[in-house]
């Protein structure tokens, strides 16, 4: 016990001085705080509530792996983000996780991703004809409707209309918008409450939740099978024999949206922004995946495989701006870590944002080098680098978000170059890390 070791503490007061800015981005009020007072700090919110935030790279790695059975997910995901998105993968926990993953990994394996890569590719490039040339543009709204109908190809082939694609990316989107306020602004719960705010949204999720019954029930009663994500998880059967019910279904395909169009459309932004401002990474990627693709009987999931730079350079942008910039966590029993005495209950946040560009585990952090993520370097950051989390709870769709992005990426800078409108790179920290004014300019490549 002599060597236990107290969490340097940040007052209610400076929290609530600070809660404006932290309303709008909480990283820089966060960042504040690491330098001051180290990688680990307990942040007091008031009413005898803390949590624990940290950028300590073995202590997320403790957590999120070697000692996960004593971690459970926050309340802000189990409780919060599950009134929107229902008990799916991304919301349960306990037996009904481990029951929900068993059932709905084979669906995600790279087998099975084979079928689907097609639809991906032809949904991709579909969509990259319509970008405007010489013009200033904003690509995240771009890219998160290449991702969403990415994302309803792969669920549903054909079987859902326009407006009900609309329908279901708006309510998505208003939903995320909505739970950020609740998050930040936990001291206007009772305005939200009383003036129906929460319940006028709730109201929105049973819209989709209504169109996505539609969609189910005209599958079933079609009779052809399409092998889409749809097809997979209707399919699929726990150990007793028995296969989701409606409802259990639609909770997983909500999830789905959120977690496979939002963080891909984030990254594919950011990417975009990184190479205007690093051309020769342009013309390596395009020089390498040209030479791929000339050889027409190379199938595409192994021009996928092949193209290592696209990958490297996906890699480096996960770095410098994960999606999931924070993970969360809190323990079931007491613990210890390093001389830190863990009660049980603690909140716990990690900095994958902070972890990412930490100045002690990484070369010259602030700088844009997918050269570290070669395939001879990788090995030297499996336990810093954490853009899809770790451990069993690892996002279940990594190898769908990577195939989709280095196809995009690949198939972009072929046909066009990228020049920079703005000299830095803005982020609007919300539920995931989104860009801002995130503008380029494409110009056919002849």
């Amino acid at each position: 016990m002599n060597n236990q070791k107290q969490i340097p503490e940040v007052s209610t007061f400076t929290f609530l001085r600070h809660a404006i800015n932290i309303l709008n981005n909480p990283l820089p009020f966060h960042h504040k705080n690491f330098k001051r007072y180290g990688d680990t700090f307990k942040l007091n919110i008031g009413f005898g509530n803390y949590a624990i935030f940290s950028r300590d790279a073995a202590l997320a790695e403790y957590v999120l792996q070697k000692n996960w059975k004593n971690y459970t997910k926050s309340p802000i995901q189990t409780k919060d983000l599950a009134k929107y998105l229902g008990n799916g993968l991304l919301t349960s926990e306990g037996e009904h996780w481990r029951k929900q993953r068993k059932l709905i990994q084979p669906a995600f394996h790279k087998k099975h991703l084979e079928n689907l890569i097609a639809t991906i590719k032809e949904t991709i490039i579909e969509e990259l004809h319509s970008i405007q040339t010489g013009i200033d543009m904003d690509v995240l709204p771009f890219f998160s409707d290449l991702a969403f109908k990415v994302v309803v190809k792969s669920l549903f082939s054909n079987a859902a209309s326009d407006a009900e694609i609309k329908t279901l990316q708006e309510v998505t989107e208003e939903n995320q918008n909505m739970l950020v306020k609740e998050l930040r602004q936990p001291y206007l719960k009772w305005y939200f409450e009383s003036f129906g705010i929460i319940k006028k949204h709730l109201s929105r999720t049973k819209e989709s939740r209504n169109i996505l019954q539609g969609i189910i029930n005209r599958r079933k009663q079609s009779k052809i099978q399409y092998n889409d994500l749809l097809d997979m998880l209707l399919n699929a059967r726990y150990e007793d024999g028995s296969s989701m019910d409606n409802d259990q279904l639609i909770d997983e395909i909500l999830v789905l949206f959120v977690a496979g169009h939002e963080t891909t459309a984030n990254t594919l932004s950011f990417t975009v922004q990184l190479l205007a401002q690093h051309a020769k990474w342009q013309e390596k990627v395009a020089l390498e995946y040209q030479t791929i693709i000339k050889n027409k009987d190379t199938d595409i999931l192994t021009a996928v495989t092949q193209s290592q730079l696209a990958k490297q350079v996906i890699e480096e942008s996960l770095r410098l701006y994960p999606p999931a910039y924070f993970i969360d966590r809190v323990n079931i029993q007491d613990d210890e870590f390093n001389g830190y005495q863990l009660k049980k209950g603690s909140s716990l946040l990690f900095s994958i944002y902070e972890i990412h560009r930490h100045k002690n585990l990484w070369d010259n952090p602030e700088d844009f080098n997918p050269n570290r993520f070669s395939p001879d370097q990788t090995k030297n950051y499996s336990s810093q680098y954490f853009p899809f989390g770790a451990g069993p709870r690892k996002c279940i769709g990594n190898n769908f978000a990577m195939y989709e992005m280095i196809i995009t990426i690949s198939e972009l800078v072929v046909k066009y170059q990228i020049h920079p409108v703005n000299n830095s790179i803005d982020i609007n920290p919300l539920i995931t890390l989104k860009p801002k004014n995130a503008k380029v300019i494409f110009i056919d490549r002849v």
